[in-house]
């Protein structure tokens, strides 16, 4: 494949320069003369490679420690690192959407029973996820090809630490990092076993939470070893569960429930050519029809006295109660790692684990649509159905039929109650092992470090879907009786007679189960050298370097009912795809001022990285960074980068599917006549047949990677007048200041916006991504991946720890972390910006201007509490669905305001070393005052945003550890 042209960027040619001008040294510094050996321990920290002693380094990192990890009571990495107030919206087990709603554009698939993290709102793709330093294989669910780390893959039980980069590192760490990285460091050390207990639950009826973790190791001179289990399960919640849950939108009743009902909804023409619009009365089984009466369309709205009426919203079906608040989801997973020192500067290491999910998610009884208003892109529905007259359930005595020229099937909408809800198990395993070398040598005196290691894991997954239809069983079904005789185990079905009469005769002939299944695999090996090259004026010039190679291979395979075009739900195809990178860096600590007028010290820190693709060919990103720390109280730091990410292989290899958008048709009910919506194509009276319509998504091979360019500046003061005072032992304040810009970022474009920008604006491409037919229901609407985004975010984030001294009623202290987003812009293809911002929720997803954590902790002898206080800003949404209704807080301005919300966190442990090696017992309730999410009015399911807010319901819970 030919390579792009290298872009030239500013700082990477200076980043270029400068590494040029440094590499003749690593010669010099064999001759150069050399002090003692340095005594002081050095640590590598995320977001650099380079081994350092200081704890505060070019850029901010937050660090869990395994006791403030304790704290929450949350049991998953998911949920540890979802909290962080630089956190987004992401998956997690409150999202109850599988293949209902059919597949996001970039081919990930929908992820269901995963958890990912989101940093600075800019999505879990770009965020870089290690495990003690390396990549992590992205997820799989068995709907596409995942693009991002599930979290849930990582056992609690392993992690001793959590180190959170909230700043760009792509000439670190390569692609994707451009947000941040969350980089998960493991157990190593242990000397005997531990095991710890907890169960919680929510005051719901279900939701259930249990868990055991138990792991053994010993620690000797040379070798070190862990092995470890770990098992949680965690039950369902019901949507009715939850008041605002029980409906389509809150406080709407049945205005945006589906058309698509057990009695069945009938929009046909009659051979005169006059069109009905019309449904079957409650509890009729065998229905007569008049065609003499009213026929409930084009002005005329009954009545009528056969076994008919009018459709209407009081006839549209309720699908919220089938869903689900929380997904059931259980994981069982084993782990072990050991490292033997051979000699005092060589030790090799190998670390593995294995896991396995079972999770499942639920949806409302599938329906059919059938006709040419159905827009399901399926021909068996659409476009070669006939309804015989000579079908026995056939009440109208004539063929409906989509067929021909003037067909006079326009849409039957029949939900199948009888068939139950439709349900989706996932069962994912995912295997990884890592093996590798390191030492150190000596050069003149200094110590080098160094490191190869080697990687290879897997995930993949199939899902089980029950409570889904073969249309083309359907299709034959609905057909001639004679044709369907002929066809072994069809059987004439009736979906004209309403709830009940679906048999399970019927049933068996047109309910397959259907299976797909995922698979991601990630090979890696690298290896890396750190050290001090010689003593510049103001001290040693250290510096890493190091090579990398990865391949990525995914693949994703539906039911071949699915490929063959059968599938009643929403279509897909077969994707696989793999791709391969080369990368070496080189990054550079350069002293440049000990002392004087500069005060302790000041550095300056160059990294440069440059990655050859498979797929598009080659790219070069830098950084360059300024450490400056006047005092031995105050740290100021800055640094401005250069990042990109790859295409994954869902957005470059990804086929044709369906996503079922949830929108509103600016040209619904009375806006049909207005000159906009006339031009559209629209007619008189048009209605919007569903709230959902389906859009064709695909990827795109000639994606090009994203380019970004991150800058932070920030400082840390450690007060010297605050330490060891009567009211402080230790006061750290710390402010940073960050700006992401991502250009030819890939995305699709939002549908909402496409329709509105074309019927407001008539712009050529928005109009140009759907199709109307005669009747004015979109049958088509493409919304195809390409890089036509740029995203500007910035904001500040403040943090202050403040420890109490010590007294005889124990030490009190406080942690306060807060973020604020001063700017998030999204920038479409036409140069317009989306409404995505901060204080707007959009999409099912939240930009807070404000999100705060504050931590209450309290020590006294073998007790432990705290108090933590989180706290969201306050949001405001579109209507959409509920303008016109009273819970809209301004339908004119079609605005809706989500109240800001504090939850609070509170957490007793009590511990003991006089039984065994330690018994710990620990006590917590998560949203102690039972505070309910603002209702939200755009969100798809459930009333409420789940990415943003905690779910409905107080949650308490008991721990148990034991160390033996």
């Amino acid at each position: 494949m030919t390579s792009l042209p290298l872009r030239t960027h500013r700082l990477t040619l200076a980043v270029q320069i400068s590494l040029l001008c440094l590499l003749p040294t690593v010669a010099a510094a064999q001759d150069a003369p050399g002090n003692s050996a340095r005594t002081l321990d050095t640590v590598q920290v995320t977001g650099s490679r380079i081994k350092k002693a200081e704890l505060e380094t070019q850029v901010p990192v937050q660090v869990l420690t395994r006791e403030a990890i304790d704290r929450t009571g949350y049991t998953s990495v998911a949920d540890v690192v979802q909290h962080l107030t630089a956190s987004g919206a992401s998956l997690s087990t409150k999202l109850n959407s599988s293949g209902n709603f059919g597949f996001p554009p970039d081919g990930g698939g929908v992820g269901a029973g995963a958890a990912t993290v989101d940093l600075r709102h800019l999505g879990p793709k770009r965020v870089l996820v290690l495990v003690d330093g390396i990549r992590w294989v992205n997820e799989s669910s068995g709907s596409g090809v995942g693009s991002s780390v599930d979290l849930n893959t990582i056992p609690l039980a392993l992690v001793e630490r959590i180190e959170v980069l909230e700043d760009g590192a792509s000439s670190i760490y390569g692609s994707d990092a451009i947000a941040g990285v969350v980089n998960i460091i493991t157990k190593k050390n242990a000397d005997g076993g531990h095991i710890e207990v907890q169960y919680g639950d929510y005051n719901l009826k279900g939701g259930d939470t249990s868990s055991v973790d138990m792991s053994f190791g010993k620690s000797g001179e040379r070798a070190q070893w862990i092995v470890g289990a770990s098992w949680f399960k965690q039950k369902e919640v019901a949507s009715t569960e939850y008041e605002w849950a029980t409906v389509p939108v809150p406080g709407t009743g049945l205005a945006n429930g589906s058309s698509a009902t057990p009695q069945g909804r009938l929009v046909f023409a009659d051979p005169s050519g006059k069109t009905y619009n019309i449904t079957s009365n409650t509890g009729i089984t065998n229905p007569v029809f008049d065609p003499s009466q009213a026929n409930c369309a084009d002005g005329v709205t009954g009545p009528r006295t056969d076994d008919y009426h009018c459709f209407g919203t009081p006839d549209r079906y309720n699908f919220a109660p089938n869903n689900l608040l929380l997904t059931p989801n259980e994981r069982k997973s084993v782990f072990g790692q050991v490292r033997f020192e051979f000699t005092p500067n060589l030790s090799g290491w190998f670390r593995g684990m294995y896991s396995e999910r079972e999770s499942a998610n639920q949806a409302a009884p599938e329906p059919f649509f059938l006709g040419t208003d159905a827009g399901v892109y399926n021909d068996w529905a659409e476009k070669n159905l006939v309804i015989s007259a000579n079908n026995p359930y056939n009440p109208f005595g004539f063929d409906l039929t989509t067929m021909g020229s003037d067909p006079n099937l326009f849409l039957i909408g029949r939900r199948p109650v009888e068939g139950g809800p439709r349900r989706y198990e996932q069962e994912v395993k995912t295997w990884y092992a890592a093996a590798g070398l390191d030492g150190t040598f000596e050069v003149n005196q200094r110590t080098w470090n160094w490191d190869i290691n080697a990687m290879t894991s897997e995930s993949k997954a199939t899902q089980t879907n029950t409570g889904s239809y073969n249309i083309k069983h359907i299709n034959q079904a609905l057909g001639d009786p004679t044709a369907c005789a002929a066809i072994a185990g069809c059987v004439p079905l009736n979906i004209f007679g309403g709830p009940g009469t679906i048999t399970p005769d019927m049933l068996a002939w047109i309910s397959p189960v259907v299976r797909d299944r995922s698979k991601n695999t990630l090979s890696q090996a690298s290896a890396n050298i750190t050290g001090e090259l010689f003593d510049m004026w103001a001290g040693p010039l250290s510096f890493a370097a190091g090579a990398e190679w990865r391949r990525y291979k995914g693949e994703y395979h539906p039911d071949p009912i699915t490929i063959a075009g059968e599938y009643n739900g929403v279509p897909s195809g077969v994707t696989i795809g793999s791709y391969s990178v080369k990368e070496a860096y080189a990054e550079f600590d350069i002293p440049l001022a000990r002392g004087g007028f500069w005060g302790k010290s000041l550095d300056m820190s160059i990294a440069g990285r440059y990655s050859d693709y498979s797929t598009f060919g080659g790219t070069g990103t830098g950084k360059i960074g300024l450490r400056w720390q006047p005092a031995d109280e105050l740290l100021l730091r800055m640094s401005f980068a250069q990042g990109f990410r790859a295409p994954s292989i869902g957005e470059l290899y990804g086929t044709l599917s369906r996503f079922d958008a949830t929108l509103v048709d600016p040209c619904n009910n009375a806006a049909s006549t207005t000159p906009k919506c006339v031009a559209d194509g629209v007619p008189p009276g048009y209605e919007q047949a569903n709230p959902q319509i389906s859009v064709v998504t695909a990827g795109n091979r000639e994606l090009d990677p994203e380019e970004s360019r991150s800058f932070m500046a920030g400082f840390v003061w450690s007060p010297g007048w605050a330490a060891d005072s009567s009211w402080a032992s230790k006061l750290d304040l710390g402010v940073t200041f960050y700006r992401h810009t991502i250009d030819g970022a890939i995305q699709a474009p939002d549908a909402q916006l496409i329709l509105d920008r074309c019927i407001d604006t008539r712009d050529a491409a928005a109009c140009a991504s759907y199709t109307r037919n005669d009747r004015g229901q979109i049958v088509r609407f493409e919304d195809i991946l390409a890089n036509l985004g740029t995203i500007n975010t910035s904001g500040w984030d403040f943090t202050a720890h403040w420890l109490l001294p010590e007294t005889g009623w124990g030490q009190l202290g406080f942690d306060w972390k807060s973020t604020w987003v001063t700017r998030y812009e999204l920038i479409n293809e036409s140069g317009q910006p989306e409404p995505k911002g901060p204080g707007v929720e959009v999409n099912d997803s939240a930009i807070p201007e404000w999100t705060s954590t504050l931590t209450t902790n309290w020590d006294f002898r073998n007790w432990n509490a705290s108090w933590t206080m989180r706290y969201i800003d306050r949001l405001r949404e579109r209507c959409a669905g509920a303008n016109g209704f009273p819970i809209c807080t301004d339908s004119v301005a079609d605005q809706h305001w989500l109240g800001a919300t504090t939850y609070h966190d509170a957490q007793v442990s009590w511990r003991t070393d006089a039984w065994m090696k330690g018994v710990k017992v620990s006590l917590g309730v998560n949203n102690v005052f039972d505070k309910n999410p603002p209702i939200c009015l755009s969100c798809t399911l459930n009333g409420y945003d789940p990415g943003t807010y905690d779910l409905p319901g107080r949650y308490s819970y008991a721990k148990l550890s034991l160390d033996f």
